[in-house]
């Protein structure tokens, strides 16, 4: 999607995977095959392009400073290292004044016992690197859990953090240009399966103070990271009211998928304009809410899903990504609806994926 925005406005397109033909790669203008760390590679692709992003943060600093000395990487190489680990994470957002919820860093045995005593149950254990779509955590409710769950994350750097009792899920997405121009596209209402997100919504059930709050956090983190491109944050909404960043991602997010759909400028488009030092464009809805649900592997297990049936319906917008192999978890593609009211658009999408069972 980001390279169909950039193909859109004449922008030439190179892309670098360990993968072959993936989803990038079937309309960009060159596809390298190479391991993220291959720095050798990093350097050829970055020799031949004027500006180099992401859409995946977990590349080593190595081969972000190596891509930094032969083009512009944006966003920069201190946002993608604090954003891929979570101990450096947390501990910005807290040297920032930024709210988290109570954590403790993990190196050993030691620490783990005083992570537990600090934060107390019920808690939940997360890897420092490489977690995503609910892996690499555990919850901890009990002591009788804490051995096996140390064990279950391999023993390795980890944060443990206090378990936050949830209303909702929402992300923000912003975007933040060359010149520190900024734009946001609002609160976005997330729901998860398996911890892996299933549909979104925007705007979100939040109460206005809320989501001025969410907006602020967003843009005192973009200011200092002197960041350019854009930036997901996400949080949690506790029943209490109290408002807890979870965690950042330097790059499109899937919440943000509907706004290729919902909005005048999609996070793509907004993402190209950011990092090529153009006007941000307006983030406006075009409809007053919108839906996405994503469509993951799992629906091609009884055949090829009915894709005319949910097409069928007007309002419904069809993605796929264009992956070689469906399987169970991954995600294959989304449907966006656009409605008048919020429960609306969210009733829609929902009957939409349902349409493809039959």
């Amino acid at each position: 999607m980001f390279a169909m925005a950039a193909r859109r406005l004449g922008y030439r397109v190179h892309t670098l995977s360990p993968d072959h033909d993936t989803p990038t790669g079937q309309i960009a203008d060159v596809e390298i095959n190479a391991s993220y760390d291959d720095l050798d590679a990093v350097r050829a692709f970055a020799q031949a392009v004027d500006v180099v992003t992401f859409e995946f943060e977990n590349v080593s600093a190595a081969a972000v400073a190596e891509a930094e000395r032969h083009a512009i990487v944006r966003p920069n190489g201190r946002s993608l290292s604090i954003a891929q680990h979570r101990i450096k994470e947390k501990t910005f957002l807290v040297e920032h004044g930024l709210p988290v919820a109570p954590f403790a860093p993990i190196r050993n045995e030691a620490e783990l016992a005083a992570a537990i005593t600090a934060v107390g149950y019920p808690a939940v254990l997360k890897t420092a690197t490489s977690g995503y779509d609910g892996k690499g955590q555990v919850r901890i409710a009990t002591p009788g859990d804490v051995d096996a769950a140390w064990t279950t994350m391999g023993r390795r750097e980890a944060i443990l953090e206090s378990f936050v009792d949830l209303e909702l899920e929402i992300s923000v997405i912003g975007a933040r240009g060359a010149g520190g121009e900024w734009s946001h596209f609002g609160p976005i209402e997330n729901a998860h399966e398996q911890h892996i997100l299933d549909v979104s919504v925007m705007p979100a059930r939040v109460p206005a103070a809320t989501a001025a709050l969410a907006v602020d956090v967003i843009r005192r983190v973009m200011d200092a990271l002197d960041f350019i491109g854009i930036l997901c944050v996400e949080f949690f909404v506790a029943r209490d009211g109290a408002l807890v960043v979870n965690e950042l991602a330097p790059r499109p997010h899937n919440s943000g998928h509907l706004t290729f759909d919902a909005c005048r400028t999609s996070q793509f488009e907004q993402q190209l304009r950011a990092i090529c030092g153009l006007p941000l464009g307006s983030p406006e809805m075009l409809q007053p809410a919108a839906a996405m649900a994503n469509l993951l592997g799992d629906l091609w297990e009884g055949g090829e899903p009915n894709w005319a049936a949910a097409l069928a319906m007007p309002d419904v917008k069809l993605h796929l990504y264009g992956k070689s192999s469906a399987r169970s978890g991954r995600k294959m593609g989304h449907l966006t609806v656009l409605a008048a009211t919020a429960p609306e658009a969210r009733r829609l999408v929902l009957e939409a994926r349902c349409r493809l069972k039959i």
